[in-house]
């Protein structure tokens, strides 16, 4: 095997951790299958002969181009929700995946809340966290990546540690017995199951949508179990795209398709139904709200 084909066997064996981190980093798929090829271009055009370690050296150039794209990313503006969400029908039809089945199985492998709170650290703090919490690699090694001493990288981690993980003591029985119910409702939202959604709602629950964006004269509420279970079923797979996470203290609902959050569901519970469920979608307050992942 000449070097060119050993160096091409050996990326390609390096490919699926590579694509893991990046897709961490990133949050897009794409962008990191980008990222990723970008890395392997680095690769070919360097004199491999000077790398002693080549899983370290390409986890730090993947790392280093997800950074200059998380840089790029931050200084574009941001396409307003407004300008995308107009009513409640908009809502529950517009966030549709094209393939339901592989969203929830990167958000069961990766996490989506977790994916949700990393793209609200800064850059730095996310390649920090990324690196060691997931990738375990040593502060001395991130320190040069992202331009500090290796104790204000630390100090990075564990802020961003901090935001990622929350305040909450997650294990609390309340917060268990919250969860419970939230994530037997989702589960029934996904299957389109109207009897398991009779079950865990309340026959009278109120669903309710609060943004700005809402056009005049839209629903804003909808009440009664029956009703409420209906209209799931008729848009189950917006389901698809929804995890659990805690939002400012208690278990709630995201909505965050490929890991960018469009809703916030807050709901509340009494004897094990759901009473009542308001979904944000403004987002000025999706912003100041606090969210952190739930431990498993």
């Amino acid at each position: 095997m000449n070097t060119s084909n050993w160096l091409a066997t050996q990326f390609e064996a390096e490919r699926p951790r590579l694509r893991a981190l990046a897709y961490r980093m990133l949050g897009s798929l794409s962008e990191a299958e980008d990222a990723v090829q970008e890395s392997w271009l680095h690769l070919s055009r360097s004199d491999t002969s000077t790398i002693s370690n080549l899983g370290g050296w390409l986890t730090t150039t993947v790392a280093r181009i997800c950074l200059n794209m998380l840089r790029v990313r931050k200084s574009r503006p941001e396409d307003s929700l407004e300008a995308k969400v107009t009513d409640l029908e908009a809502m529950l039809g517009g966030s549709q995946s094209s393939d339901p089945v592989q969203e929830v199985e990167l958000a069961d492998a990766i996490g989506l809340a977790l994916l949700v709170v990393l793209d609200r650290l800064t850059p730095a703090e996310r390649l920090a966290f990324v690196l060691h919490d997931i990738f375990a690699v040593p502060f001395d090694e991130i320190a040069p990546l992202v331009g500090r001493s290796e104790a204000a990288t630390r100090q990075l981690a564990s802020r961003a540690r901090r935001r990622v993980r929350g305040g909450a003591p997650v294990q609390d029985a309340e917060l268990v017995a919250q969860r419970e119910v939230i994530e037997a409702f989702l589960t029934a939202a996904r299957e389109g199951s109207l009897d398991e959604l009779l079950t865990v709602l309340d026959p009278d629950v109120v669903f309710r949508i609060e943004s700005q964006a809402l056009s005049a004269g839209a629903g804003r509420e909808l009440h009664g179990s029956a009703a409420a279970a209906t209209l799931i079923v008729k848009h189950t797979q917006l389901f698809w795209s929804c995890g659990t996470a805690l939002v400012n203290g208690s278990v709630g609902i995201i909505v965050a398709p490929y890991g960018k959050l469009r809703a916030v569901g807050i709901p509340v519970i009494s004897k094990g139904k759901i009473i009542a469920l308001t979904t944000i979608i403004d987002p000025v307050r999706l912003q100041q709200m606090h969210l952190a992942i739930l431990d498993n």
